[in-house]
């Protein structure tokens, strides 16, 4: 007999074929590509503070006296409206003229060399001494008591007779002029030792500013750092404005008698471990930082 076939199994279905993704970076054909974004162009670097008075070209003749060192601009405009300023050998009446590079300006007389490399210094300033160049009075200044190889300097806002602490002085009437103005907003930290009773909700009260003989203060911020164990209390005082005597005025309005008042820092630049009538040169880092900054802070008053 032949032998039995075996019953006949139906072949299994083929499986569909896997469709093979193209790879990202290929575009099927007849496909509408997307367009890739072109890339910005890099902005130009802007000029290094230190680049910034060759890129300008002549200057006003009060900033180019702030910039030499004599003074601020606001006081080197007094001094050509008092006739002490001449220009290539002509008496000059009015601030709005421009020197260059091959001009010759002398004041009272004396030729003024141009402008150096920028360079700022804190000092520490003991109590004692005025800041001014002379006094009529016969009192000891802070310029008179500066190493004799830092030149001619100017400082940056004043510390009074009687204060101490970090003193900012520098070669450029511009930058001090920079530091100084309100608008730019460089915080100035104190330590104030005073006299008298008082609270932190009191001197909280500071923050919306306060008025003393007719003058406005603007915000303040006060922290009483130790309350008073006996006659005096130890208050870190923050201000903006810097204006004459403000901290002494301030706090006396509110019942406090300041015996010592020391300034802890100004803008970024602190007082550290400076000794008493020591002095040292700012990082030309630290320096560049803070003219780029108050420049970028003008361009916006």
């Amino acid at each position: 007999m032949p032998a039995k076939r075996p019953p006949h199994k139906p072949a299994k279905p083929a499986k569909p074929a896997k469709l093979k993704r193209a790879p990202r970076n290929e575009i099927a054909a007849g496909a509408n590509p997307k367009p890739k974004p072109q890339a910005k162009p890099k902005p130009a670097p802007k000029p290094k503070a230190f680049e910034l008075a060759e890129t300008i070209g002549p200057e006003r003749i009060a900033k180019w006296l702030a910039r030499a060192g004599v003074c601020s601009r606001r006081d080197a405009e007094r001094l050509i409206e008092d006739g002490r300023v001449s220009l290539n050998g002509k008496r000059l009446d009015t601030p709005a003229i421009k020197v260059g590079p091959d001009d010759t300006v002398r004041v009272d007389g004396k030729p003024v060399i141009g402008a150096e490399v920028t360079r700022l210094w804190r000092y520490h300033k003991p109590a004692g001494l005025i800041t001014a160049h002379r006094d009529p009075g016969g009192r000891p200044t802070v310029f008179e008591n500066l190493p004799p190889d830092l030149g001619r300097v100017i400082s940056v806002g004043r510390l009074d007779f009687n204060s101490e602490g970090l003193l900012l002085l520098t070669n450029d009437g511009a930058l001090a002029r920079g530091l100084e103005l309100p608008a730019h907003g460089f915080a100035r930290r104190y330590r104030a030792r005073a006299h008298g009773r008082i609270t932190q909700t009191e001197l909280d009260q500071l923050k919306s500013g306060i008025e003393v003989d007719g003058v406005r203060y603007g915000e303040i911020e006060a922290t009483l750092d130790r309350e008073a164990t006996g006659a005096n209390a130890w208050i870190t005082v923050t201000l903006h404005e810097g204006k004459n005597r403000e901290v002494r005025r301030v706090l006396e309005a509110i019942g406090m008698k300041v015996n010592r008042l020391i300034r802890l820092t100004y803008g970024p630049f602190d007082l550290g471990l400076l000794a008493p009538g020591e002095v040292s040169e700012a990082p030309a880092k630290a320096l560049r930082d803070v003219q780029m900054l108050i420049a970028h802070r003008a361009s916006k008053s």
